[in-house]
């Protein structure tokens, strides 16, 4: 019966905040409109549990002006004791035996239940939902290892020094009220002498504390970068084996990690120094109030107990001063990381939907690209005034040498990037007005780098139709030939078939069955424009042949765009437009361009008849 009690009241404190709560709008740049933005939603509850420290904060005073009674009232003639003191007593009991437990009680479940998980899940989901939002480039930029370990850092940070603040700093604050309102009570130069020492104290914090933030900050970017580095030669191994580079990856993880290491030796010298000073201060508060105690007197009206309650007050002010030095230390130094990874996380994100933009209904699927160019910056790569028609239904196949342009040209109509000149329409509606996510669910589409989920082979092919029946899972695998050897599958926990998981980036698999998956993916996704990058590059001729059927029976009633360079896939295309340096220098289908005895002519009569000196030239 307590056990249930007790499970449904910890249920409903871990349900006050809502971690999945979207929050409003982008994050902003500076710190404590960031925090806010973060917090946004659990403020009620960050009250109550600072109502709750504070006062078992207080409760810890009141108890110490309880023994100061005590001792007073030990003093008196003891047959009188109970008639006098049995207040006291009554007040001890109820104080520390029911008020003062339930108190901490609450506190400590709020910290640990409400604020601790809730405000890491709330910070993490916001920050990640945001960094999803962002454009390809900004991924491109960075590590991708830097950018995960900036958001579990960021969130972490921020969770500790909310959970701190209350725990430690506005307890201690109440203690300090408590005992200043105790203490004062008792004779007015206690008060002075508090006040003088809280100075001092807070001098040297305002001295310190932005030493260790930015020192913080410094050393949350160099923790980063390791990270980012390890991950990107973890993510790597196999080709730093390969090539024999693990010595020259080692020496780059040492080079990250001194640094890291210097920024941490840095950070912990001012915070040596910045506790030296805290224990030192911390020494004065007792011998002050505990000394001017002793020279007051009774003349002073200080009874032996008031000096007995004022003494265990400093004494134990002063433990605190140490206490809530080391968290205002973790305090400032979480926000020197909070600060960084608002530096790395929270720029504007560069590629959004517009204003009012609309869903896009696809009624035929053509494709219109007018004056189109987009470059990646000083004139590398990219495309230049592409003009292009892709009626509703045709089958166009793009080809070109490497660098041509031909993936340029299908990021662009995923709207992956915007062009810098000219307009993509589908079915008349400019790709820019309608939302990306509208965009993207009405194109299908399947890349020579198939990318796959460390999850099971069914994860992976329903990720193009999240609500599709396992009967159209199975028929798409089937359809990619993908079935049989998913059946096949065995992952080293055991799992098997299609709930194997596939590791990271599908490196279980072979090329071949990688995409596959990826085909199958594509099939159950069953969008009205399907793009094919290369779609069979990984596949040997016979499995190609297998699923060639398979391919257009997937392209019927759709309009296509395939990219290739074996030739010999695309030449019953209706279509062949070659791409040269940014440009289609040629269109027509494979007999027309063959005539022409031109770029697609050249790469044909390559590819079949060999790559001899004879036939290069």
């Amino acid at each position: 019966m307590i056990a249930d009690t007790y499970r449904r009241w910890i249920d409903w404190c871990a349900s006050l905040i809502s971690s999945a709560t979207p929050a409003d709008g982008p994050p902003p740049g500076t710190l404590m409109k960031f925090i806010n933005w973060c917090l946004k939603g659990s403020w009620k509850v960050l009250a109550v549990a600072t109502f709750l420290s504070a006062l078992a904060g207080g409760s810890e005073m009141l108890s110490m002006w309880l023994l100061g009674q005590a001792v007073d009232a030990a003093s008196t003639d003891m047959s009188t004791f109970w008639a006098n003191y049995s207040w006291l007593v009554a007040a001890s009991v109820l104080l520390l035996l029911v008020l003062r437990p339930l108190l901490v009680g609450a506190s400590s479940t709020f910290q640990s239940v409400v604020i601790a998980p809730s405000i890491f899940t709330l910070t993490l989901s916001r920050l990640h939902r945001w960094t999803l939002g962002h454009s390809v480039t900004f991924f491109d930029n960075d590590f991708a290892g830097r950018l995960a370990q900036k958001q579990m850092q960021l969130s972490r940070a921020l969770t500790d020094v909310v959970v701190e603040t209350v725990n430690a700093v506005l307890f201690g604050l109440a203690a300090l009220v408590g005992t200043a309102v105790l203490i004062s009570a008792v004779n007015p130069v206690f008060l002075l002498i508090l006040g003088g020492w809280f100075v001092a104290y807070v001098a040297l914090l305002w001295f310190f504390l932005p030493l260790i933030r930015t020192r913080s900050k410094a050393r949350a970017a160099a923790r980063a970068m390791v990270t980012g580095q390890v991950v990107d030669t973890i993510t790597n191994i196999k080709t730093v084996k390969l090539f024999a580079q693990a010595e020259h990856e080692d020496r780059a993880a040492i080079g990250a990690m001194e640094s890291f290491q210097e920024e941490s030796t840095r950070f912990g010298s001012v915070s040596a120094l910045f506790r030296f000073g805290l224990i030192l201060i911390a020494g004065f508060l007792p011998i002050a109030l505990v000394g001017t105690g002793l020279l007051l007197g009774p003349a002073g009206g200080v009874s032996t107990g008031d000096i007995a309650a004022i003494g265990a007050m400093a004494i134990r002010l002063a433990q605190m001063t140490g206490w809530i030095s080391f968290t205002m230390l973790g305090i400032y130094g979480n926000i020197g990381e909070i600060e960084d990874g608002i530096n790395t996380l929270t720029p504007a994100h560069t590629l959004v939907d517009a204003p009012n933009a609309t869903e896009l209904t696809v009624q035929e699927g053509e494709i219109v690209f007018d004056h189109v160019s987009f470059g990646y910056g000083r004139d590398v790569g990219g495309i230049r005034d592409i003009n292009l028609t892709i009626r509703a239904g045709e089958k166009l196949a793009i080809v070109g040498a490497s660098g041509a342009g031909k993936s340029t040209l299908v990021a662009l109509l995923m709207r992956l990037y915007d062009p810098e000149q000219g307009q993509i329409r589908i079915d008349g509606q400019d790709i820019r007005v309608v939302t990306q996510e509208s965009l993207r669910r009405a194109i299908g589409m399947v890349t020579q780098e198939t990318a796959m989920f460390n999850r099971t082979a069914e994860d992976n092919i329903l990720y193009g139709r999240p609500d599709a029946s396992e009967s159209d899972l199975v028929d798409a695998a089937e359809r990619a030939e993908a079935h049989s050897f998913i059946e096949l599958l065995e992952d080293h926990r055991g799992r098997k078939g299609y709930g194997a998981h596939l590791g990271e980036r599908g490196v279980k698999l072979s090329g071949g069955q990688r995409q596959r998956i990826a085909l199958a993916r594509a099939m159950i996704k069953d969008a009205p424009i399907l793009v094919l990058d290369e779609a069979t590059s990984a596949l040997d001729s016979e499995v190609e042949a297998a699923i060639q059927d398979a391919l257009d029976r997937a392209m019927e009633g759709k309009t296509v765009i395939a990219i290739a360079h074996r030739l010999s896939t695309i030449s019953d295309m209706d279509r062949i437009i070659v791409l040269d340096d940014g440009r289609i220098v040629e269109e027509g289908n494979h007999d027309q361009l063959l005539a022409k005895s031109g770029f697609y002519a050249r790469y044909w009569n390559r590819q079949s008849g060999g790559f001899t000196r004879d036939a290069a030239e």
